[in-house]
């Protein structure tokens, strides 16, 4: 893209300044979004049962949970 070419161009109506601001904040956040793929997505395992520990429970259970 050229530097002489604008991003955006409006062919219809008469837009005020905060309408342009909303639609380059919607358009830039469309082309931020992540690309979707066909490719299915592994969940982590860190939330898996098998890899964390059972909680422990009652007076001083909070010197457990860093361990």
């Amino acid at each position: 893209m050229s530097a002489e070419q604008p991003l955006l161009r409006v062919v219809r109506g008469n837009p005020d300044d905060t309408e342009l601001a909303v639609l380059t904040a919607v358009v830039a956040a469309i082309a931020a979004a992540p690309v979707q793929t066909d490719e299915p997505v592994v969940p982590s395992r860190w939330g898996a049962p098998q890899v964390r520990r059972p909680l422990r429970t009652g007076p001083g259970a909070w010197r457990y949970s860093f361990r």
